[in-house]
């Protein structure tokens, strides 16, 4: 239970193994476990810039993510931190915490692409951390971000070009904050104090131009800018002097920095209240179980060479949860109506009412548990199965009730069989002495309740497999004409054809009966799921005039900045988004 996750400590979630990223077995035990929503925070960042610590600090520890204040590298790859959120009681915090980047004993730089990929990914809010001022350098070291179209995919399919990655991935990236360590600067400009929010913001302002160091200085700027419209900085002077930084983990807030110490609190306070649960496109809140889902599904598509791609990620997501949904549903179906019905029925109808309860209920449960059947698949499975055990229930229902019947008329006419065979019938006027027991004990078996569907065909099968005996014992019967014995046969053959007749009306009805409840179960089935198609739908469409919300608000100040060729390029995207909006099966 997510209510019950203890994690006393981070363990590592992809390891980088030289080459090749790894993801740890345990990690994903742990999200498995994971039935709550999940908020995720990921932080990446330069090698020894104290990232760990901020983690720790959200995660209300004094250590826990290795600090390591050497000159090494300390965190190998992206360790992971579970914990109750602590404003969120129906949340499970996750905490992200990634290797430095750009560390100069590792020389290829390959896996820092994808390890700052996968924290965007993975995470709801994502913390890019430095030292100093936001200067060039600090943009170059950026440079990640400017690869992120080469390094994921938005859509599965080979023609996402007809729209820019960025109108795709702007809706479902995570909120970009920017921490700013050993911050020296005074926030003002043109002699007016600014936030530090506008301070990123004006850092984030273009320059007109089109020679290559004009282009260099604006691609990481218009990339932040296109990919995360939503932004947040936070400034932090240094936390103490150089003898406290080595054993930062084991200074006590009261002897650190106080602006520091304040500068934190007020950072892990907008974490806590802003950072929103990860979601993804159709607004499917993700848990646990579904972060172990997209933390398998792009780093196999890292290791086998391909592109992580949000599409393909919800696909398999999709596939996965839907093929449970429908199991689920139909385990549901098979154990209430086992509950319920008490076998054999006396009529069709039971079953038939059963079923649409339990059809009904299953049905919901598949509707909750499912998402995104945009080509109606598990749906259509969900309806074959449903058919299938209803079927199964039917003959069941009709094998007990003939074992039932069985056993009722071996026990009701064994007597009779036994007298027949010591011949307790073969003298003059034996036959309709035979026929008057017959009778009564056939009463008899009417009379007996708990029969079900098959006691009439039952009967006569019985009756049929008994015609020699009768016609025997009429033939040896001397009291009579040969006259009556004729009229006699004719009267008998007359019986057994109206029982056929009877038993063949009777079948064709329960057929029809079966076959008005299917089509009933199909159109209330479609009508249900129809239903959860058209709020997925809705859904899409919120997201997408969010997504040319904020395209509009970049667009607007492009325009007050001057940039007119950009702002045209930025309408171009929005015309396409809205094209986007006319196919809302697309999934991103």
């Amino acid at each position: 239970m997510a209510s019950e996750i203890y994690m006393p400590g981070p363990v590592c979630l992809i390891e980088n193994a030289g080459e090749q990223l790894v993801i740890n077995q345990e990690a994903l035990k742990i999200l498995s476990a994971i039935e709550k929503p999940v908020v995720v925070v990921a932080i990446v960042g330069l090698y020894r810039t104290g990232k760990s610590y901020l983690m720790n600090k959200l995660a209300g520890k004094q250590n826990g993510f290795s600090l390591g204040y050497t000159v090494q590298s300390h965190t190998k790859g992206i360790w992971m931190w579970c914990l109750p959120h602590p404003q969120k009681p129906e949340h499970i915090l996750v905490l992200l915490d990634t290797e430095g980047l750009e560390d100069v004993k590792k020389g290829d730089n390959q896996n820092d692409c994808w390890i700052f990929a996968l924290a965007v990914l993975l995470s709801s809010t994502f913390i890019y951390n430095s030292i100093g001022t936001i200067n060039q350098q600090a943009m170059d070291q950026l440079h990640y971000v400017t690869k992120l179209t080469d390094l994921i995919k938005s859509k599965s399919s080979p023609d996402q070009s007809d729209v820019d990655n960025s109108a795709n991935f702007v809706g479902f990236f995570p909120i970009f904050v920017w921490t700013l360590r050993d911050f020296a600067l005074v926030l003002e400009e043109d002699g007016k104090s600014i936030t530090p929010d506008e301070y990123l913001e004006s850092s984030l302002a273009l320059r007109k131009g089109t020679d290559e160091k004009t282009k260099r200085f604006n691609e990481p700027r218009l990339c932040i800018r296109k990919f995360f419209p939503k932004r947040k900085c936070f400034t932090f002077d240094r936390p103490g002097d150089k003898k406290q930084l080595p054993k930062l983990e084991f200074v006590w807030e009261e002897e650190l920095n106080k602006d520091f110490v304040e500068e934190v609190a007020k950072f892990a306070s907008y974490i806590f209240k802003d950072s929103g649960v990860k979601t993804l496109s159709g607004g499917i809140i993700v848990n646990g179980k579904r972060l172990k889902t997209l933390v398998e599904t792009y780093v196999n598509a890292i290791s086998s060479g391909s592109l992580p791609c949000m599409e393909s990620a919800v696909m398999t997501l999709a596939q996965i949860e839907n093929s449970a949904a429908v199991q689920k549903a139909i385990t549901h179906y098979e154990e209430q109506m086992n509950q319920k019905i008490q076998m054999p029925t006396e009529t069709l109808q039971e079953v038939l009412a059963m079923h649409r309860t339990c059809e009904r209920e299953a049905t919901e449960i598949y509707m909750k548990n499912s998402f995104m059947d945009v080509d109606k698949k598990f749906q259509e499975e969900l309806q074959t199965q449903l058919e299938a055990k209803l079927d199964a229930f039917v003959k069941k229902n009709m094998d007990m009730s003939s074992a039932r019947c069985s056993y009722l008329l071996e026990r009701i006419f064994g007597p009779l069989e036994e007298e027949v065979k010591q011949g307790t019938f073969h003298k003059p006027g034996g036959y309709f002495l035979y026929l008057q027991k017959k009778r009564e004990l056939e009463k008899k078996y009417k009379q007996t309740p708990g029969k079900g569907l098959q006691a009439e065909e039952t009967l006569r099968k019985y009756n049929e497999s008994k015609e020699e005996v009768a016609e025997t014992l009429l033939k040896m019967d001397q009291s009579l004409t040969e006259k009556e014995k004729q009229i006699e046969v004719e009267r008998v053959k007359a019986e057994v054809a109206e029982a056929a007749r009877r038993t063949q009306e009777e079948m064709q009805k329960k057929y029809e009966l079966l076959m008005e409840q299917k089509e009933k179960s199909y159109q209330e089935l479609t009508k249900m799921l129809s239903e959860k198609m058209e709020q997925e739908r809705r859904v899409f469409m919120a997201e997408q005039n969010r997504i040319i919300s904020l395209k509009l608000q970049e667009q607007e100040r492009l325009l007050k900045e001057g940039f007119k060729a950009d702002s045209r390029m930025l309408q171009e995207e929005i015309e396409k988004i809205k094209k986007m909006k006319s196919s809302p099966c697309t999934i991103l």
